[in-house]
């Protein structure tokens, strides 16, 4: 069995319980478990949810931006990458505050800025005003992805904290599957602009939720100094770590496959198979159901009986298998293929990320005692900045083709796969995230 990753600093006595190492197929709580109430899981779904809220709600009215703004499509796709490149850099800066300030004040300042930066989206008069603000409301929001990563880890350990991410999903897993909808709908009554001022709103009342009721779950023992010195020796000794290297890195890559359908499919559903916004929304909303259906089916059916590796795998498998299948499509080897078949195949793919993202993640953090914020910072740049690299890829050819998305997603998954061969080396290894 490898070592886990020891961070700067005194490990706390709590997660000082040593595992025997003999197989078996979850990792094993070496700690007291502090058991989140009912409105601070919620709160902390809302958190997670918002980056896909602010980003998929947004989709069905890229076409309308390229138009009113006079634009061409990959200009206009760069806000979404501002988006997540912001949210990418944020959070490698919000995580490392949190372990020394606590979780609360880096995540009230984020939130503020984040309104009031979704404010200034809502009256851009141009793409690159709209794409410096889209890059400052990714940095304030990145504070809700990493900090609520952060605090399950503070809250929770082994089996139970896997449980507890599928339980996020569930919750965050809605505003995937009604924000382009939504934004559909919103496109009916008034033009994209009414899209950031709904999310305004949103952004209001969780910052507000987050000011009343969300508590502070880091002590002020367990918070570092702050030394930048030693935020530097932790994330160092995280990366050195290999095999958290190794999920971070297989995540983050199956991220930007995801990622490359999130911003190119609004094109080829509606440019390149003539669908609606309302049918874009619909398939959308359909795909997230099977990402939170599957990850129901991971935390409720899967943890505690079959090894999280071997859920790993069956969910590279699958997302491997619809990228084929997605790049024999697109380039007609199978011939002429409709909507219904490319609807398919991406079900598939979204759905098994759903096994996928969160087991990387969940493997990844059993792996740090300390330095929570710093380690889900590092999962989370990761995630963003590879996503934010790979997406602009898939329009370069225009958007009249599916073939680019198909690629990327493709080069994506494979790189995610050799990762976790490479790197993470499960077969050597008897006990998970020890």
């Amino acid at each position: 069995m490898e070592s886990s990753v020891q961070d700067a600093g005194p490990i706390p006595p709590a997660h000082t319980a040593k595992t025997p190492a003999t197989p078996t197929a979850t990792p094993v709580s070496t700690g007291p478990q502090r058991k989140a109430g009912l409105l601070v899981t919620f709160v902390l779904g809302a958190l997670t949810a918002l980056p896909p809220l602010s980003m998929d709600m947004y989709l069905p009215a890229l076409p309308q931006v390229t138009d009113a703004l006079h634009s061409p499509a990959a200009t206009v796709q760069l806000t979404l990458t501002a988006c997540l490149a912001g949210m990418a850099l944020g959070q490698l800066v919000v995580g490392p505050l949190s372990d020394r300030w606590g979780r609360r004040r880096p995540l009230l300042a984020g939130m503020v800025i984040y309104v009031l930066a979704t404010v200034a989206c809502a009256f851009a008069t141009s793409a690159l005003v709209l794409i410096g603000f889209r890059l400052v409301q990714g940095l304030a929001g990145a504070a809700g992805i990493v900090i609520s990563r952060a605090m399950v880890r503070d809250l929770y350990d082994g089996v139970p904290m896997a449980r507890f991410y599928s339980n996020l999903m569930l919750i965050s897993g809605v505003a995937p599957i009604i924000a382009p909808t939504i934004g559909g709908q919103i496109l009916r009554l008034t033009d994209w602009r009414g899209v950031f001022v709904l999310l305004t709103v949103i952004g209001t009342l969780l910052t507000l939720l987050v000011w009343r009721r969300l508590p502070e779950p880091l002590p002020p023992e367990r918070r570092h100094s702050g030394e930048l010195s030693e935020t530097f020796t932790a994330m160092r000794r995280l990366l050195a770590d290999r095999v958290f290297t190794g999920y971070v890195l297989t995540g983050s890559f199956a991220f930007a496959a995801l990622f490359t359908y999130v911003s190119a499919s609004p094109f080829v559903i509606q440019d390149v198979y003539g669908a609606s916004p309302q049918t874009f929304g619909l398939l959308f909303g359909l795909n997230s159901v099977g990402i939170v259906g599957f990850g129901q089916l991971n935390g409720k059916v899967l943890v505690g009986r079959v090894p999280m590796d071997k859920v790993l795998t069956v969910g590279l498998s699958l997302v491997t298998l619809s990228a084929v299948s997605l790049v024999l499509m697109a380039t007609g080897v199978f011939g002429t293929v409709g909507l219904a078949a490319i609807a398919t195949a991406l079900f598939v793919l979204m759905s098994s990320m759903g096994l996928t993202l969160p087991t990387a993640q969940t493997q990844a953090l059993l792996r740090v005692k300390r330095s929570a914020g710093s380690a889900s910072a590092l999962i989370g740049t990761s995630s963003f900045l590879i996503g934010a690299l790979a997406s602009p890829l898939a329009g370069i050819a225009g958007d009249d083709t599916a073939v680019p998305m198909a690629v990327v997603q493709l080069t994506c998954v494979s790189v995610s796969v050799t990762c976790f061969v490479g790197l993470c080396r499960p077969w050597r290894r008897t006990v998970e995230g020890l």
